[in-house]
């Protein structure tokens, strides 16, 4: 329902949630009609969202500093308040006398569900309530095969996507040049951001991270501007090698709704740069893996908990919290796993190609459950997003849809050789390596003792040696996975 002509001349209130940004933000466009505009973004009691994971706490609070100075420099300050959204934005309207409440719609289905019933609640009242798309370049619920099912193979899934794409290009909204101010009503008791203790404390863990990341609207545009410049040429060959610095870095911007996919593809088509159609189609897939993931959890509620391929509820899982928090430490004695480990804790992000091979280390080589390392992924990175953090360790566990094959058991060793083949990644997250050769940087434990002594390492002291033998764990994880196989 939409307000009528008369209602514009009362207050409108924008409920900010994943889309901490004032460009590109249709609810905020929506509500710049009216007189005047209350934004608000609200610490939820008992959300149904997913509770944030520490290192995105961290980066919240920035995105939220950064959003409440955009939005007093447009007219109209961020109040945050806790408690029960229904409550509180009901609240908001009896005490403001809004005519209008707009919000960006939430795919989560729990998120939906709310969001429908608060739309419900708001509108027997006579308050109007508009929803609007913008966190994706389409509608996961929407989307669907030529059967009218959900699409579970990336491929099928993104040549349709593209297909619409092209017929009807994303075009970003430009940021209201300004807001209209609501004096303060009575009852409305905004809190200050500092008493929500996004921040660590005791010991404060995220200096490394503060090094490398800058969060809110401004920063993600910087960090899209410096990538199409500098980066996007060569981006299809380069993208795989950790140590080239050669990925766009804003999957933590898209996670906290600083940018959007729409402005991300025109900025990307209409950037002017030697970047090849490869290039360009290759990040434009990246962004579309994200679009999927988003897909399958919007038609699977379940996908952080439970096997999308069910066959795996059967497997064999081991229980090993020793070798856990090996692998937690980066002390599982592979370089190139270590490696993507500590990078993770440092900075609180890994590059998507170690990812998958620190993901693969987990559920193969050491056969704990994928959830295990979803579950630290998700409290440890800054761009921990609750559909592709999970369809993606589902992804490498075989567990998942358009799954890697459970066979495709990633070789640490080669891995590292092929994309670290310098080892100045290893270097730079195991300085502890620094003095190997190229040659056994990746190997340590198959390099002479001369070579050792050299280097300043002791394996088993100053480095852990291997925790597993690859090829038994290899044959370990193929005969559990037949074993499941026979068992269907």
């Amino acid at each position: 329902m939409e307000p009528d002509t008369e209602s514009f001349t009362r207050p409108a209130i924008v409920w900010f949630r994943n889309d901490l940004r004032t460009a590109d933000n249709a609810a905020l466009v929506a509500a710049s009609r009216h007189a005047a505009v209350i934004p608000v973004f609200i610490r939820e009691d008992c959300s149904p969202a997913r509770p944030l994971g520490a290192a995105r706490s961290w980066w919240l609070r920035g995105s939220l500093t950064r959003l409440t100075e955009k939005l007093e420099r447009l007219g109209a300050p961020l109040h945050l308040i806790s408690g029960d959204p229904a409550d509180v934005i009901a609240q908001l309207v009896k005490a403001t006398g809004a005519s209008a409440v707009y919000w960006n719609r939430r795919y989560d289905p729990a998120c939906q569900t709310a969001d429908a019933a608060l739309k419900t609640r708001l509108q027997g009242t006579g308050t109007a309530v508009e929803s609007f798309a913008g966190q994706l370049l389409h509608e996961p619920t929407r989307l669907r095969t030529g059967a009218g099912t959900c699409y579970k193979v990336y491929s099928p899934f993104w040549r349709a996507l593209e297909a619409s794409l092209e017929a009807s290009p994303p075009m970003p909204l430009p940021a209201p040049h300004s807001l209209g101010r609501h004096g303060a009503a009575a009852g409305l008791r905004p809190e200050s951001l500092d008493n929500w203790r996004l921040l660590p404390s005791n010991p404060d863990w995220a200096g490394g991270i503060a090094e490398v990341w800058t969060p809110g609207e401004d920063g993600a545009q910087a960090r899209l501007s410096e990538f199409l410049e500098h980066r996007l040429s060569g981006y299809a060959e380069r993208r795989d090698f950790p140590a080239s610095a050669s990925t766009s870095g804003l999957s933590a911007h898209l996670a906290n709704g600083e940018i959007t996919p729409a402005q991300i593809f025109h900025a990307l088509e209409t950037s002017d740069n030697d970047a090849s159609a490869a290039d360009r189609s290759k990040f434009r897939k990246e962004i579309g893996w994200r679009e999927f993931s988003w897909h399958l959890l919007a038609n699977n509620p379940a996908l952080a908990t439970a096997n999308h391929n069910a066959r795996f509820d059967a497997f064999p899982w081991i229980a090993n919290p020793e070798c856990l928090s090996a692998w937690r430490k980066g002390l599982t004695g592979y370089p190139v796993v270590d490696a993507g480990m500590r990078e993770l804790w440092q900075t609180g992000w890994m590059h998507n190609r170690v990812r998958m091979i620190v993901a693969s280390f987990l559920t193969k080589h050491l056969m704990i459950d994928w959830r295990d390392g979803e579950a630290w992924f998700w409290d440890t990175l800054v761009d921990a997003d609750p559909a592709s953090n999970a369809a993606s360790w589902q992804w490498v566990a075989g567990s998942g849809a358009d799954a890697a094959p459970y066979y495709r058991i990633f070789n640490p060793v080669l891995q590292g050789e092929k994309f670290d083949p310098d080892g100045d990644y290893v270097r730079r997250f195991v300085p502890e390596l620094a003095g190997l050769p190229a040659k056994f940087i990746h190997q340590p434990w198959t390099a002479p003792d001369h070579v050792l002594r050299a280097a300043g390492i002791r394996l088993g002291d100053t480095y852990p040696g291997p925790i597993v033998d690859h090829q038994q764990a290899r044959r370990r994880a193929l005969a559990s996975f037949q074993s499941i196989k026979d068992a269907a």
